[in-house]
Formats: C-alpha cells, structure tokens, sequence
C-alpha cells in the first residue's frame, strides 16, 4: 500500500468515525450536568431548562444557594464542604471569588445578564412612591419592618447603601436578613412590611405586589455570570449549557424575568 493511499484510509476511517457519533442517539453521550445557582438568575433558568435538556439530551439538577454569605445552603459553603457541581451561576464579584479561590475555573466566567433591586409590599398594602431618592428614604423610615437578601443585594442594601445615606442608626435595627428563604416570602406572609431583592427574585412570588425599582442615584446593577466549577464532572456538557444560556434562545426568559441579556 503507497503512502498516498495508506493517508486516504486513515482519512476515510476519520470520516465514517465522525458519521457514526453524528448518528449515535443522544442518549449516549447523555450527561447529568450538577448546576449550582443563586436566586438572581435562577426564574429564567428554570423555564429555559426543559429546552435545553430536549435540544441537548443531557439533564440538569439544580443546586440552590446565594452568592455570598455563610449560610449552610449558600454556593461557597457548599463548594467549601465538597459538595460537587459542573456549572456555578451567580453574581460576577462571587464568581470571580470563587475562581480566585480554586473552586471555579479560570477564564471560565461568561456574563449573562444586568440586574436591578427592587422593592416589594404585601399585596394591597399601601404603595409607596419609590421612583425618587427622597420617596425611597420616606417609605424606609415610615416602615415598621424592612426584609433584605443575604445576598448581593441585601449586602449592598446594609453594607453600602443605608451607611451612604446617614441611615444606619434608624433603619438597620428594624431591618432583617433574609437567609435560605426568598425575601418575597417573608413580605407575602405579613413577616415584613418592604423588601428589597433582585427584581428577578420578587416578581415570580404570590402574595406580594411588586412597587418597583430603586432609584437610578441610589441603584446599584449586578452581572450576573456563569462559570465552571474546578471539579466540574462533565466540563463538555457544562459549556454546552453556558453557550445556551448565553445565545438567542434564553433571551425571552432573561426579559420576562426582569432581566437584561448582556449577549
């Protein structure tokens, strides 16, 4: 056999190898891909799962949890005690903590949406005007009870925010943080009269009505981003699923939710 040849075999093996993995069913390159995910982002990702586990044949368990904070359900936590996961989505500082400390892959992060805080009351309790800074302030100091996030926003909410305006004496000991529980929850069933969440966290909860977001002076946006875990299982499927979440077919879930696609 002349070289030329022997070089066509090899080519002519390659190719009915690549046709035979393009006709295997889905089913055997099927992968359980471990999604561990914080409240920002998680409303549109539970509608667009169904799509991609029927276009991709792989399957996602979802992982709740915060970005931050030392709750035990909280991501860092669980990465700290060994738990495993292929995919990390949370708020981008958390992600980039996460990389930096070995739990998540470097180069790995992929922004997928801007996010704003809102604020939400019981349904058909009174509505306060929080569309200026003066009508937000009013309606913190007016409220017997004020519920925030133990994540992202809530840290922003009582470590940023209410020190900046002067406010901490008054407002935080009347102030609660929410740990494990969606601050909707707590607002829906009488335990506080405002909360203050990611608009994507507050809309999907009953009970509640939701009166809007923060003022742009007092507003503060966070990215939301995905990332793969150090000891992702299934690094191929995890990718595959980040690209998803990334590309057109998620835009309608990331709009309805609240949210704004960066991609």
């Amino acid at each position: 056999m002349t070289m030329t040849m022997r070089v066509m075999r090899r080519a002519l093996l390659g190719w009915v190898a690549a046709g035979l993995l393009a006709l295997a069913p889905a089913g055997l390159s099927a992968a359980e891909i471990r999604v561990m995910i914080s409240g920002g982002f998680f409303e549109p990702f539970r509608q667009m799962v169904p799509q991609f586990e029927q276009s991709s044949g792989h399957r996602v368990v979802i992982i709740q949890g915060a970005s931050m904070g030392n709750a035990p359900d909280a991501i860092p936590v669980r990465l700290g005690r060994g738990e495993a996961a292929d995919v990390l989505i949370l708020a981008a500082p958390a992600l980039d903590q996460l990389i930096a400390a070995g739990h998540g892959a470097p180069g790995s992060r992929v922004d997928l949406v801007r996010s704003l805080i809102g604020m939400s009351v019981r349904s058909g309790a009174p509505r306060p005007d929080i569309s200026t800074e003066e009508g937000f302030i009013r309606a913190l100091r007016e409220a017997r009870s004020i519920a925030y996030s133990a994540s992202a926003s809530g840290t922003y909410f009582a470590q940023t925010l209410i020190p900046r305006l002067g406010l901490a004496d008054e407002i935080l000991p009347k102030a609660r943080r929410i740990l494990s529980e969606r601050v909707g929850t707590v607002v829906a069933r009488g335990d506080a009269e405002l909360g203050l969440q990611q608009v994507s966290e507050l809309l999907p909860i009953p009970g509640i009505d939701f009166i809007g977001v923060l003022p742009p002076s007092l507003q503060q946006e966070t990215i939301f981003s995905a990332g793969i875990a150090a000891r992702a299982q299934e690094a191929q499927a995890a990718q595959a699923l980040i690209a998803f979440m990334a590309g057109p077919e998620a835009v309608d879930a990331i709009r309805r939710a609240g949210l704004e696609p960066i991609r």
